[in-house]
This record gives C-alpha cells, structure tokens and sequence, in this order.
C-alpha cells in the first residue's frame, strides 16, 4: 500500500435545521454499507472546490454554489492512506441564496439521507467519527467578562444567555481576580451552567481541580506546549499563535484551537495581529477545527468561515 495520500474532496452539507447529509458507500468498494460525508479524489492539478463541485454533481446531481474550508486530516485505511478535505456547504449563505441546488439522487442506487447528531444511521465510516464531534461545537466561543463587566453584572448575562440557550461554549478565564474571588465566582458559574446546554471549559491559567469539576480545559498556548499527552476531560481546547503551537495541538489530540489575534484587541494590546492573510495561511491545513479571534464580532463570522475557521471566540462580541 502506497503511503503517499490521496487526496479527497469531502462535502459537509448542512441544512438550515441542522441536519447534515450521509451517504452509504455501495456493494462492491471498501467498507461498502458504510456511511459516509460524500465527496471523492482530486484530479490531478484540481483545486478542491472544483472537486467537490464536480464529485457531488457525479455522484449526488447535486450543484455546489458555495462552500468553505474547514478541517484537512490524514487517514489511514487498510486499503489506502487518504487526505480528507472536509468542506462545509450551508444550506442558507445569503438572504436568498443557497450552497446548492438540487436533490441528492444516488447514481449507483446507493442511500442518502439527512441526519442529526441523535439520529445517526450505522455503521459508520471511520473517518466519519471526528467529524460529529466537530459538528458539536458551536460557530460562537464565548469567553469570560467578569473583570470587564464587574460580576454581577456578569452573573446576570451569563444566567439570562444560558436559561436562553444561546451559550453553548464558554470558556473562564479571568486572570487577574485573586484565588480566592475566582473560587467564588466558579462556584457561582457552575451552578448557573451545570445542567444546562452550555459547556463550561476553565483556562489552564487557573487551577486543575476547576477544569475536574467543569466539562473541561482551555489551554494557554505556553501550558499546551508543556504537555505530553491530553488532559483527561471530555473537552480539550488551546490557544496558539504559531504553526508549530498549532500542530501541537493536532498531536496532542485537542478538540479544537483558538488563533490569533486576528485584529488588535483590548485585551492584547501588545501582541502583533496576524490580519486575514496570514491567518489564513496558518490555519489552512489544520487537522482540527479552528476558531479565529481577536477584534472580531458576529458580522466577521461569515468572512472567518470563508477563511477556514469553524466560527469565532470573543469576549465583547457576546457580553454587549
């Protein structure tokens, strides 16, 4: 078997309830019954997009009007190592325009259909796996203000967006209260958040008996580069600013990054940023799903998404 990848255009199409489009792999190919995202290989000089524009169109009669870059992993299969480039095609990209037209027909009778993250057909690709869990993350981080906001205005915000359900992801950070007010204050977060829809991740800044009691860790980008092997918390997240940071983050097996700083912030007012172009180039190849931020509200997610990045972190953007 030949070790070099194939390269694969794999199309991630979301409809605008949510649900996502499998298909099962047909009698006669490996792993045939399986379910798949679909999509097929590069031709040779063929830029992704134009694969997978063409590979739905052959496979699905399916038109691909527009889709963004989002994770590019290396798999190995008995039969074959391939590199999977998974792009994602909404069903609503405008006012009134779509991703694609057209309605997924197998060419070799195979099954499709439209699925959510608790409906799940089997068995599965294996290749298949990581991608709901990236399909679990949210499009919007949302970091900590305490110290900006005062806490108890930060309470309040933070119980009324959670009863709300409009907080799935949030990260605590607030590096400068003193050990004892961030006692008290996780205490007050996590009975807010414990329970509910939200998924609360503490910064490695603080305490590793905090990330034991939340849903998991957030980590610095100088505790990231410390570490030999994963925390044992259901989510892992890390910041980076560096190809090689962001690379330690693949191998550690983190869930996802955070990159930047796209534009200059507040709260970094000496770190350089990076501005669209070099982000991008940073993150175009990422084997796990990236958050762009710095500077950046819910009107850049848009333009973040076509950069590469699964969504935006923030901290203004979401406690105005």
């Amino acid at each position: 078997m030949s070790t070099t990848p194939l390269d694969v255009a794999v199309g991630v199409l979301i409809q605008a309830d949510g649900r996502f489009l499998l298909g099962q792999r047909p009698a006669g190919k490996p792993y045939a019954g399986y379910w798949e995202f679909p999509g097929g290989k590069l031709e040779a000089g063929e830029a992704v997009f134009t694969a997978l524009k063409r590979e739905l169109h052959e496979e699905l009669w399916l038109d691909i009007h527009a889709a963004a870059p989002w994770v590019t992993r290396v798999f190995v299969y008995p039969h074959a190592t391939v590199r999977l480039h998974f792009w994602r095609v909404y069903q609503n990209v405008g006012e009134n325009s779509s991703g694609w037209t057209g309605t997924p027909h197998g060419r070799e009778n195979q099954a499709f259909g439209w699925f959510d993250l608790d409906t799940l057909p089997a068995p599965l690709l294996p290749a298949t796996l990581p991608v709901l869990r990236w399909l679990a993350l949210p499009p919007l981080y949302a970091i900590s203000a305490a110290e900006r906001l005062g806490v108890a205005e930060f309470l309040r915000c933070l119980q009324r967006k959670v009863e709300g359900g409009t907080l799935p992801l949030l990260q605590l950070r607030e590096k400068n209260l003193s050990a004892e007010d961030f006692s008290t204050l996780f205490r007050e977060v996590r009975a807010i958040t414990q329970g509910s829809q939200t998924c609360l991740l503490i910064n490695s800044h603080h305490p590793q008996h905090y990330w034991e009691q939340a849903d998991g860790v957030h980590l610095t980008a100088a505790d990231l580069m410390t570490l030999a092997a994963r925390p044992d918390l259901p989510w892992v997240g890390a910041s980076v600013h560096t190809a090689m940071e962001l690379q330690q983050a693949t191998d550690l097996g983190c869930d996802f990054a955070v990159l930047g700083s796209v534009r200059e912030t507040r709260s970094h007012p000496v770190q350089a940023a990076l501005g669209w172009p070099q982000w991008h180039t940073l993150a175009q190849h990422s084997a796990v799903p990236v958050y762009a931020i710095g500077g950046l509200g819910r009107d850049d997610l848009a333009c973040a998404q076509q950069q590469g990045a699964h969504g935006i972190a923030a901290i203004s953007a979401v406690w105005k």
